[in-house]
């Protein structure tokens, strides 16, 4: 970008009044002189400032010096401390008399950093540990209370901004009212999941994967550390606009009970990143958890992805994305397919052609869907189901690995069949892929009030059961592990089942 002039009027050296003064030579006497600020090129976010002094004529006892001089002291640069702010720089409109106070690019650059601000605290002031779980230094009560409080604000201002953007009307006021006693319904449950997402010492929250907003991740961390687990690298749901990593805390701890590691990824939502934002914020996570999770105990040879609901689709998409790439010539890549045992899907949606009319119909309108998605052209990049079926990437599907889809057939917010056919779709291009169907089961169901009920259910047991395949001792302790513990009384989960808006 070209330089840019400010004209600045110089006071004269003698008069007192002046704000600003510079040192003169004894031997020398401006006559007229002008001053220039001039702002580093290609750095508008810290702009340097030098002095430029343009004078007509400098009187100098030596005669052949001023000669000699005269052409190259017409412009001499002094560097000087910026009159502004670090916040501050120049650009030009079209009038070049006009002066903005602000670039575009530098408001992008604030409006990044602000938004940086919905992450939540980062590792330095989250608890680590080391392979074996080794000593961590352990956060004071007071700022673990500073820690809810701030998850909390966030997670008001995520409902809040859900709403803003569906709407007030009659049909979103009717889902809230029935959100709102679904949530009093579950609470006792939320309680204590809650309380132990922020006071356990097997959780480590908000680890830094990554330099965007909210590239954060919670991991999971089985009590005993006789060797290496599993893992399951976990992407929550929430239309594309609420989720949060806080949403896997339910799944992480009774995942962590058989020794499995869990890490649940945070990613930007919409309207703070589109689709392709929380792809690559997703994939980012997956890396970080295949080259890093040894330090906490974790096997990298057993690494499984997984996603619920729209985080489902999210880690499809990641995963379609990461084959395109290690089939292309000289891509290069942070992490491998090959790393991935296999990926489990839960309430997903894969083919987004056909469910857009059904999102518009429960109230995610065609025009924030489309919005999300980076409008109706990137539908097609962004539905696995069709990407798949690409003859211009056909040797894509065989790079992917086994592919697991689990779906209530009782699921009014993804109907099950989005499941199945992308199984389906699966298997003809020649991916392992299967379709679990739970009966009756909603969408909410599977992941919160069976996993409340406590006991056995059966989606945690065909997951585990997954996981621990060709492992007899582990398979041999889950079959002596104690039943889950009941976290909501029966008759509230039936009603929560009755008015979820889900």
């Amino acid at each position: 970008m070209p330089s840019h002039i400010l004209s600045i009027p110089n006071r004269h050296p003698s008069d007192s009044s002046s704000l600003y003064s510079f040192p003169t030579s004894p031997a020398t006497t401006a006559t007229t002189t002008t001053m220039f600020f001039k702002a580093k090129e290609q750095d508008e976010d810290d702009p340097t400032t030098s002095l430029l002094l343009s004078s007509s004529s400098f009187k100098d006892d030596d005669d052949n010096n001023t000669n000699n001089n005269n052409n190259n002291n017409n412009n001499m640069v002094m560097p000087i401390k910026p009159l502004l702010s670090r916040a501050s720089s120049f650009t030009t409109t079209n009038d070049k008399n006009t002066l903005t106070t602000a670039s575009p690019y530098f408001y992008q650059k604030r409006r990044r950093r602000a938004s940086s601000q919905d992450s939540l605290p980062s590792i330095s002031a989250t608890a680590t540990a080391t392979a074996g779980g080794g000593d961590h230094r352990k956060s004071s009560f007071g700022g673990d209370v500073r820690h809810v409080a701030s998850e909390t604000f966030l997670l008001t201002r995520l409902g809040l901004k859900m709403l803003t953007y569906l709407g007030v009307g009659y049909k979103w006021i009717t889902r809230f009212l029935a959100l709102g006693c679904y949530a009093v319904l579950l609470i006792p449950g939320f309680i204590q999941v809650g309380y132990c997402y922020f006071f356990s010492s097997q959780i480590r929250r908000s680890i830094v994967y990554g330099d965007k907003p909210r590239n954060r991740l919670d991991l999971y961390l089985p009590r005993n550390n006789d060797g290496p687990k599993p893992v399951v690298a976990f992407v929550t749901g929430g239309a594309w606009i609420i989720g949060y990593k806080a949403w896997g805390t339910l799944l992480g701890q009774q995942l962590s009970e058989r020794d499995i590691i869990v890490a649940c990824i945070d990613y930007r939502n919409f309207p703070q990143g589109t689709i392709s934002d929380m792809v690559a914020d997703a994939s980012q996570g997956i890396s970080f958890v295949c080259n890093n999770i040894a330090e906490y105990g974790g096997d990298p040879n057993r690494i499984y992805l997984m996603g619920q609901s729209a985080g489902a689709h999210i880690a499809a998409c990641a995963l379609v994305e990461q084959a395109i790439k290690e089939a292309g010539e000289g891509e290069s890549t942070s992490w491998s397919l090959s790393q991935i045992k296999a990926y489990f899907g839960l309430s997903g949606g894969y083919n987004l052609y056909n469910l857009i009319d059904h999102f518009h119909s429960r109230g995610l309108y065609r025009s924030i869907f489309l919005s999300i998605m980076e409008g109706e052209e990137s539908l097609h990049r962004f539905s696995p189901e069709v990407m798949v079926q690409d003859p211009n990437i056909a040797n894509v599907a065989c790079l992917l690995p086994p592919i697991v889809l689990f779906h209530g057939t009782g699921d009014y917010s993804i109907p099950s069949d989005a499941s199945t056919s992308f199984s389906e779709t699966l298997k003809r291009v020649g991916v392992k892929a299967e379709a679990i169907l739970y009966e009756g089961k909603t969408h909410t169901d599977v992941f919160l009030q069976d996993p409340m009920r406590g006991g056995k259910d059966d989606l945690f047991e065909d997951l585990v059961g997954y996981i621990h395949a060709g492992d007899a001792e582990a398979r041999a302790k889950d079959e002596t592990a104690p039943p889950r513990r009941r976290l909501v009384p029966e008759f509230m989960l039936k009603l929560a089942h009755i008015v979820s808006p889900f």
